[in-house]
This record gives structure tokens, C-alpha cells and sequence, in this order.
């Protein structure tokens, strides 16, 4: 019962969570939309320097939303590994630490745990983005998160956001970064400069989005884990209490029949 109580308070404090951080999710969508438009998304490019950023929870009791982003990002290390590839992990998040430490420590550049302590921000995002940015050399980054979608359904993701001087190599063999040479640039800044700025801002505003998606998820899976738990500790409880009450029962008629032994030995 104590069990069920705690479980239950937990699924109420979820949902609340997910009420306030569900409209920043949604509203966050229109920041990267633009950018996949202008740049597109590869994730099919072929790099030399990839770096996965794996985002997941710092708490459990979650469902195996952990473990589906880590299982992505092993696959994308896999498929990115070669001779002369390097791959690397940013990890957001203490459940893909305690994983991905176990077997890639040698890979892992980068570990920011706690993101959630405090009400997630644009600001907050833009400077761990940036931190990033500076503590590792990329051609493509590879963002794995949880989509939400509903509170019993997301979907894993990766976005990918290409470093400048791929950006300008991809645009020149032509498909569709091709366009690119179409816009007119105003200022004094070259294309490069652009570029830079741009795959920056891209960055930022993809992991803004993808942290608030998977806080997101996060917290709709623990209401379904938490539901879940509930749900199992009232069937447990149902045979128990049979079981008890059953055996208080029976041990009735016994003290009864001591009773009435005293009670008939003390009158003789």
C-alpha cells in the first residue's frame, strides 16, 4: 500500500511537469524548422569527425527511454567507424553516463550532468551548446533524443547539424544545399563567416529543441511506468488481503474454543 501511494504521487508529479514544459516543447519546433529547410538534415553524410550527443535523464524510473537513446547512438558509432573516421560521444544526462561508460570511456569527450536542476531556458541550452562547440572538433554532429509525440508514444531521433566547411562542401557538389549560392547576402561578412554563425545558431536551437522533446518524453513514460507500478502493486494486493483476512479467520474459532476450554475448566 505504501508502495502504491509513493507510485501514484509520482505519476501526479509528472504529469505536472509535463503540463508546463509540454508548451515550451511544441513552441521550440519553430526555432530548428527553418534552418532544415535552408541546410536540410543529412543523416546520411559521409565525414571523417562525427560526434553523437546522446541526451538523456539525470533520475529513472522512466520506462527504457534511456536505453533506446543509448542503443541508437551505439548503432550511428558503428555505422560512422572506419580507418580513418573518428567518432565521439557528448553526454547529456546520468543514465547514458552510467551506460555508455561502461564500454566507451575512451570515446566519451564531454559529460554534463544535471540539465534539469533548473527550469529549462533558451539562454541555459545556448551556453552548453556553445560549450560544446568549443570542447570538440566535428564535421557532423549527431543529436539523439526522444520525440514526444503523446504521453504513452515517442519516437527516438537524430538530427544532424554539419560543421561550416562541410555545409560549403556539400553546397558546391550541388543536391539540394545547392540553393544556397541563390540568396543574396547583405553586409560585409563572407560566406564563410555566414556559414559559421549559421551552423552555430543551428546547433543551439536544434538542442534546444531536442532537450525540451526528451524532458518531454521523459516524463510521459515515467507517468505510464508509474501507472503501470500502481496497477501491479493493487494486484498484488488483492490476493494478499484475501490471504490475510482468510488466515485472521481461521485463527477465530481457535481462541474461541480456548476461551470456552478455560471458561468450563475454572467452573469445574
Amino acid at each position: 500500500k505504501n508502495i502504491q501511494k509513493i507510485t501514484k504521487a509520482m505519476k501526479m508529479v509528472a504529469a505536472s511537469k509535463l503540463r508546463a514544459v509540454q508548451t515550451k516543447a511544441e513552441n521550440s519546433r519553430g526555432l530548428w524548422q527553418p534552418f532544415t529547410s535552408l541546410l536540410g538534415d543529412l543523416p546520411s553524410v559521409d565525414v571523417k569527425k562525427n560526434v553523437v550527443v546522446t541526451i538523456s535523464s539525470d533520475k529513472g524510473l522512466c520506462g527504457g527511454i534511456n536505453s533506446t537513446s543509448v542503443k541508437i547512438s551505439k548503432g550511428i558509432y558503428k555505422l560512422n567507424s572506419g580507418p580513418e573516421k573518428e567518432t565521439k560521444y557528448v553526454i547529456l544526462g546520468e543514465k547514458a553516463k552510467a551506460q555508455l561508460i561502461r564500454d566507451s570511456k575512451k570515446d566519451i569527450e564531454l559529460i554534463i550532468t544535471e540539465l534539469q536542476k533548473n527550469p529549462l531556458s533558451y539562454t541555459q541550452v545556448s551556453v552548453l551548446a556553445d560549450e560544446i562547440l568549443k570542447n570538440v572538433e566535428y564535421d557532423a554532429l549527431r543529436i539523439v533524443f526522444n520525440k514526444f509525440h503523446s504521453v504513452v508514444s515517442f519516437v527516438p531521433t537524430v538530427s544532424t547539424v554539419l560543421s561550416p566547411e562541410i555545409v560549403e562542401r556539400e553546397s558546391e557538389s550541388g543536391g539540394k544545399l545547392g540553393e544556397l549560392d541563390s540568396y543574396e547576402v547583405e553586409g560585409g561578412e563572407t560566406k564563410g563567416e555566414i556559414l559559421q554563425n549559421l551552423a552555430e545558431f543551428q546547433f543551439s536551437c536544434v538542442m534546444f529543441n531536442a532537450v525540451l522533446e526528451n524532458a518531454c518524453s521523459e516524463q510521459g513514460a515515467r507517468m505510464s511506468a508509474m501507472d503501470s507500478s500502481s496497477r501491479n502493486a493493487g494486484d498484488m494486493l488483492d490476493p494478499l488481503t484475501l490471504t490475510y483476512n482468510r488466515t485472521r479467520q481461521a485463527s477465530i474459532p481457535t481462541e474461541l474454543i480456548e476461551i470456552i476450554s478455560g471458561a468450563s475448566a475454572l467452573e469445574g
